[in-house]
């Protein structure tokens, strides 16, 4: 089956699919415990790879994934973004992290608010969510920043520990 990839651009960032290059890039960020703190620990390079073979697939079975997060001017990997439901996740997500070096230059906001405007007119959503472990600041400020509100807290289902709690941040379109 032949996708036809999306391709986003914005200002200072290229969004698009992951692809086999992103691979050094991705398994180096996946390894810091500073950036995977909020998002499950850090992974050793194989599960890094499964993990972005997950991200890649879910572009062939939704029609939709995270977007690997380009540097425009350098074309450099700097993190991923877009929207995100996997399979018994309660609504839509818009999820976005990045490599430590790409942090405090509001790459994140301008890459999730590309992505929300991408999902809500091209994947027709309705809302959009974020779930955000309490301690993440630096996530809350991003969600608040476009334009997502405080809406409850919540589990989510399985691999996600139950005891786990998150906050969610969202909005309609």
């Amino acid at each position: 089956m032949a996708l036809n990839l999306p391709e986003i651009r914005t200002e200072r960032l290229v969004l698009r699919p992951p692809s086999a290059e992103d691979f050094d890039a991705w398994a180096d960020f996946s390894a810091d415990e500073e950036v995977m703190r909020y998002i499950g620990g850090t992974q050793p390079r194989s599960v890094a790879w499964r993990t972005m073979a997950m991200h890649v697939g879910s572009w062939h079975l939704k029609g939709f994934g995270l977007f690997s997060v380009l540097e425009q001017k350098s074309g450099m990997w700097i993190g991923r973004a877009g929207p995100w439901q996997p399979d018994s996740w309660p609504e839509p997500e818009i999820g976005y992290s990045f490599a430590r070096y790409a942090w405090g230059q509001g790459y994140a906001s301008e890459a999730a608010s590309a992505a929300l405007a991408w999902a809500f007119e091209t994947l027709r959503w309705t809302n959009a969510v974020h779930y955000i472990v309490s301690e993440n600041l630096a996530s809350i400020a991003v969600a608040k920043k476009i334009g997502s509100q405080f809406l409850a807290e919540t589990s989510l289902p399985p691999p996600i520990a139950p005891e786990q709690k998150f906050l969610v941040y969202g909005q309609d379109r």
